[in-house]
């Protein structure tokens, strides 16, 4: 290990923070501690809102590695695609000022669109529904073509992927042409308008110095980017051409981005409610669901993935694999975390962090699950998780309306995995494959969890099932191959 990496791994152990009772070491700070470790992450960023007002900032770890600079009140971190939320206000602005509708197709504010493209709504754009192609290579995070007027010329050949409102697929042409409208309806560029009409409003003086440029431009007190590339942690470097800085521009601080909240909440940068409603409000697909990037964030508004369900919801807008801005609106809670390290992913444990402040949101309370598969995690984590079948059965017997529902338990198994509890997982998938021995997903998700523990033989077998269920399962067949051929 290099005398730099030590410096940065000592540097978790050792971190600076402002708390409600000065110079104490609070539970949020243990708790952020223990994630940036388990998680290997560098530097972090806090900032917490409870009923419009910030309680608590904390700066935890290194900014940059190289010189062992701490993340200070002065360290900016690119918000990747944070930024969306952002522009979903811009537009909500223009809604208010009478100058677009949603349910308006995008033709009415843009010409030379390709015919496929022209009865779309901006609201399609907004929720990612739209179908259009995606001018970005989301693997590399690169154009689809090096110079960006190319990339744009090759998208409007391209024929749509799907049918509008047919299902949710991130896509940053989508913000391309939202940032396009906003230029023509604003009579200003996108990043004028952003400016003008929300981070001056606000006063957001650092995310204002650090402009729209992210990573390519110089920013002042900037963290660096980090991602580990098989075990290694690397510098991580991107950029977009400015004609799609809507949709990952922009960097700022938790603090600042903590008062664009509160501004937001307390309606200093919308007129109505129902224009706050409209911008949370989660796009509904052809088939009366919503759909997001997963389980948790499991719908999409105006530039804000949505936590749909029935105990704490809230709006999470997310950033690289990063970051993450969580608002709890019937809670009265907010909590920002930022952080320098692609993988991070800090949306995987924000709730539990909330559960601090809100005791049943706790994972250890059951959080997030039914109540059925609520009372089996007391059952398992008092006998153990070998034991999860038989106490299914049990429960089936003696617990009227317990019911095990297939995807959730899936979900379930992943989040345990989140956790770093594989072998919790491991049972949990068993589990699914016992109760729905005919899911090609179940068995799909035990061959993943036998091949993250090194057991290529019984990952082959359970994948093999999976494929023998559902021919058409890709992912299957690919780690089928992968596995045989030993890489």
């Amino acid at each position: 290990m290099t005398s730099m990496l030590k410096a940065g791994l000592i540097a978790l152990l050792i971190f600076s923070c402002k708390v409600s009772a000065v110079g104490q070491v609070d539970s949020i700070d243990s708790f952020l501690q223990n994630q940036m470790q388990e998680r290997r992450i560098p530097g972090l960023q806090l900032a917490i809102v409870k009923h419009g007002k910030i309680i608590k900032t904390g700066n935890y770890g290194l900014a940059n590695l190289q010189d062992s600079i701490p993340v200070s009140d002065k360290t900016v971190f690119t918000i990747n695609s944070i930024t969306k939320a952002f522009t979903g206000v811009a537009i909500i602005q223009l809604l208010e000022a009478g100058k677009l509708k949603l349910d308006a197709p995008i033709s009415e504010y843009l010409t030379d669109l390709p015919d496929t493209w022209k009865s779309l709504t901006v609201q399609q754009l907004l929720s990612h529904i739209s179908g259009i192609p995606d001018i970005v290579n989301e693997e590399e995070s690169v154009l689809i073509s090096g110079d960006p007027e190319e990339a744009w010329n090759a998208i409007l050949r391209m024929p749509n992927e799907f049918k509008a409102g047919e299902k949710f697929s991130y896509n940053q042409t989508n913000y391309l042409l939202l940032g396009r409208i906003i230029d023509k309806l604003s009579g200003m560029s996108f990043q004028e308008f952003i400016t003008k009409e929300q981070l001056e409003k606000v006063g957001m003086p650092k995310t204002i110095q650090s402009g729209f440029g992210a990573t390519k431009n110089i920013v002042a007190h900037a963290a660096c980017s980090y991602q580990y590339q098989k075990g290694q942690l690397r510098n991580m470097f991107f950029s977009f051409p400015p004609f799609l800085q809507t949709a990952a521009g922009m960097s700022s601080t938790a603090k600042e981005l903590a008062d664009w909240i509160i501004a937001l909440q307390s309606m200093q940068l919308l007129k109505k409610t129902e224009s706050l409603r409209t911008l949370w409000t989660p796009a509904v697909l052809n088939t009366g669901e919503t759909a997001g990037f997963s389980s948790l964030l499991n719908g999409y508004a105006a530039g804000w993935p949505v936590v749909k369900r029935t105990d704490h919801p809230a709006l999470a807008p997310v950033g690289g694999n990063r970051s993450a801005v969580f608002v709890y609106p019937n809670d009265n809670l907010s909590i920002i975390v930022l952080t320098n390290l692609s993988g991070a992913t800090p949306d995987v444990f924000i709730d539990e962090l909330a559960g601090l402040f809100i005791p049943d949101m706790k994972e250890a309370n059951g959080f997030g699950l039914s109540a059925s598969l609520r009372s089996l995690k007391v059952t398992l984590d008092k006998v153990g998780y070998k034991n999860a079948i038989e106490e299914v059965k049990k429960l089936k017997k003696t617990k009227s309306g317990f019911t095990a529902m297939e995807k959730e338990i899936n979900s379930w198994g992943y989040k345990l995995i989140s956790q770093k509890r594989i072998a919790e997982a491991l049972e949990i998938f068993k589990l699914n494959v016992y109760l729905y021995p005919a899911s090609a997903n179940a068995f799909d998700s035990l061959g993943e969890i036998c091949e993250e523990l090194g057991d290529s033989q019984l990952a082959i077998k359970n994948y093999e099932q999976s494929l023998k269920l559902d021919p058409q399962n890709k992912n299957a067949d690919q780690h089928i191959k992968k596995l045989r051929s030993g890489e």
